[in-house]
């Protein structure tokens, strides 16, 4: 008896051992070990995430200041951006704003107690809201296009001016390319992309004010292509209700959102024949009845099950199709979001760009989420109103912000996970 409770004893001793020893090799409070972690880089001591795995960019793209004749302004709301290579990169805006330095803190006990402007660390001005901001007015659901100039109260040329809606920009930040010749044929550039199944490389615009899609050269001397009625909303295969964004099969079959004030998806064949069209008006918030939409504002197709992702913004939910219309599956958002861009990489995982909570966020194909960055700021690698987002061959990362006036080009960072990078984009038909 006394020889087993030796023996007993024995076991206990080693096995107490062992743990002490394992324990101090542990991590603290049993936390994985360096490199197994969700950080953007993995190993990484300190830091925050605050960009994710990415490093923002410096004194990208430079300002319009430096341009002669633009000394006192600056970018406008940036509706969208594409990059062709990291050497040529689109940025479509609402025109220019007055080129301002944030303004000391002044209490504004007038209004109401604990109020002053602007509040601290946060941006000061938001280049789309309100009736003196970017060009045109207004861009709300339900607001017209006819209204514009009546939602828009400023005074042209001194709040806000008409140039500029669409530039190209080096991989310096150097404006290299001014499409000025579109600027008064334009009212209110919504998306810019090229259909990575085009050799062409035709650049599309989606203008939601003039209520059609348009498709120009690549080197911006002709259109090409108008898809819709200019300045006629409606639903049907002519007519579009304030146009969103656009994405494309490998086959260049092209789906539209539709929009802001339509409540559908059109689908186009490659020529830009009208083929079919789904949706209907839904009841907001939080309509899940399959197939009903209140905001259309985003889109993306998987090249491989031709599965269509569209996000339905104001019930806060993304629905899935197949391309054809029929209802597959839905994944609820965030009920304080407000989604306005999504994005399919060639590793066929889809990316969203959340304006509400400044959030850049990872999905797989199920709609499992799997990581998410960004933080509210005007500071370099801040986010405030994302609107759309690309990514170039060398998996730089570009994010178009509507109420930061600016665009933003993000580096991946020296050793970052490439599963937190967002993917490239598909390259068909042309590198």
């Amino acid at each position: 008896m006394r020889k087993r409770a030796l023996v007993l004893a024995g076991a206990a001793a080693v096995f107490v051992a062992g743990f002490l020893v394992g324990n101090r090799l542990m991590p603290v409070q049993g936390q994985a070990m360096p490199g197994t972690g969700f950080a953007g880089v993995p190993g990484a001591k300190g830091g925050e995430d605050v960009t994710g795995p990415y490093d923002a960019v410096a004194d990208w793209p430079k300002p319009l200041s430096q341009l002669p004749g633009h000394e006192n302004w600056t970018w406008g709301a940036v509706e969208g951006i594409f990059a062709e290579s990291p050497n040529r990169v689109f940025i479509a805006q609402r025109g220019e704003l007055p080129l301002l330095k944030r303004p000391a803190n002044t209490p504004l006990p007038q209004i109401g107690p604990s109020l002053s402007f602007p509040t601290g660390e946060v941006p000061f001005r938001n280049a789309s809201q309100g009736p003196v901001a970017s060009l045109p007015g207004g861009g709300a659901p339900g607001d017209k296009p006819e209204d514009a100039d009546k939602l828009w109260g400023g005074r042209k040329d001194i709040d806000a001016r008409w140039e500029h809606t669409l530039v190209v920009v080096n991989a310096s930040g150097d404006i290299t390319e001014q499409w000025t010749q579109w600027d008064s044929f334009l009212e209110r550039p919504h998306a810019v992309y090229i259909n990575p199944y085009d050799p062409e490389k035709s650049v599309w615009m989606v203008d939601d004010y003039k209520e059609a899609l348009f498709k120009f050269s690549n080197d911006g001397k002709k259109l090409l292509q108008t898809i819709g009625t200019p300045d006629q909303s409606g639903a049907d295969d002519a007519h579009f209700n304030r146009p969103t964004f656009i994405t494309w099969l490998p086959d260049s079959t092209m789906f539209v959102a539709d929009g802001y004030n339509g409540t559908r998806v059109a689908k186009f064949d490659k020529s830009g024949k009208f083929l079919l069209a789904w949706g209907q008006k839904g009841n907001p918030p939080g309509d899940t009845r399959p197939g009903y939409f209140n905001v259309v504002h985003g889109i993306a197709a998987d090249p491989v099950t031709h599965h269509v992702y569209v996000c339905d913004r104001s019930n806060h939910r993304i629905q899935v199709f197949d391309e054809n219309g029929k209802f597959l599956d839905q994944w609820p958002l965030d009920k304080y979001s407000s989604v306005n861009f999504l994005y399919m990489s060639a590793d066929r995982h889809l990316w969203i760009a959340d304006d509400r909570n400044d959030k850049i966020v990872e999905y797989d194909l199920d709609g499992h989420l799997l990581y998410a960055w960004g933080t509210l700021s005007d500071n370099p690698g801040g986010l405030f109103n994302t609107h759309g987002m690309s990514v170039d061959q060398d998996g730089n990362l570009y994010i178009a912000e509507v109420g930061n006036g600016r665009a933003q080009k993000f580096r991946p960072r020296q050793g970052a996970d490439p599963s937190k990078l967002v993917g490239k984009p598909v390259y068909s038909a042309w590198k």
